[in-house]
């Protein structure tokens, strides 16, 4: 009876498990599917309100570079690539975690891998992080695309970690104390699009 119930319960199991359906892939403006390792940009939704993503020295100082918008409407940024928590996997889907890395060279010695740090009272996206192993060491690199309106958002709430209880937050855009647009946990977030380079 042991043995029945144990093999009623797995396959109930397995084809729940079966039966999940996958997260929505992620998009970019030409309507293709995000792929890991392909080169894009993120570009702001709204017009006239900065150009795309990039390095910025944002503390006073050159080192670290943080990430922050560009300037002028017309500037693309540096192409980033987006690499999902289960590296094998291709597309690039809604709320899942993944690294986010700048494919550029800097005269900073970092990474480029996205994470955040605490930084004046506030937590802003820095490119300090450590990409992969997914753990304790490595919660503050996950972030997640999620659909917002007819859009997309970037967001930081990780599931990397079992035991971990971060503290989940949009991405926006704040004004440094040196003008520049740098991306930090904010109440209003950034809404994003992807064009492949």
């Amino acid at each position: 009876m042991k043995t029945l119930f144990l093999v009623l319960f797995l396959s109930t199991l397995i084809s729940f498990s079966l039966c999940q359906e996958s997260p929505d892939p992620v998009r970019d403006i030409d309507g293709n599917l995000l792929r890991s390792g392909t080169e894009y940009y993120i570009l702001p939704v709204v017009r006239g309100m900065g150009g795309g993503l990039t390095l910025g020295a944002t503390r006073g100082e050159l080192c670290p570079l943080d990430v922050v918008q560009e300037n002028q409407e017309v500037d693309n940024g540096l192409p980033l690539t987006f690499t999902p928590v289960n590296p094998k996997k291709g597309v690039i889907r809604e709320s899942t975690d993944l690294n986010i890395i700048f494919q550029a060279q800097s005269i900073c010695v970092q990474s480029n891998v996205w994470g955040l740090v605490k930084y004046e009272g506030q937590v802003i996206v820095s490119a300090l992080g450590m990409p992969g192993n997914p753990g304790p060491e490595t919660i503050n690199n996950w972030f997640k695309i999620r659909k917002y309106d007819d859009d997309y958002k970037l967001v930081y709430c990780p599931t990397v970690c079992s035991l971990c209880r971060p503290v989940c937050g949009d991405i926006g855009v704040k004004i440094a104390e040196n003008g520049s647009r740098r991306l930090a946990i904010s109440d209003v977030p950034f809404k994003v699009m992807f064009k492949k380079v």
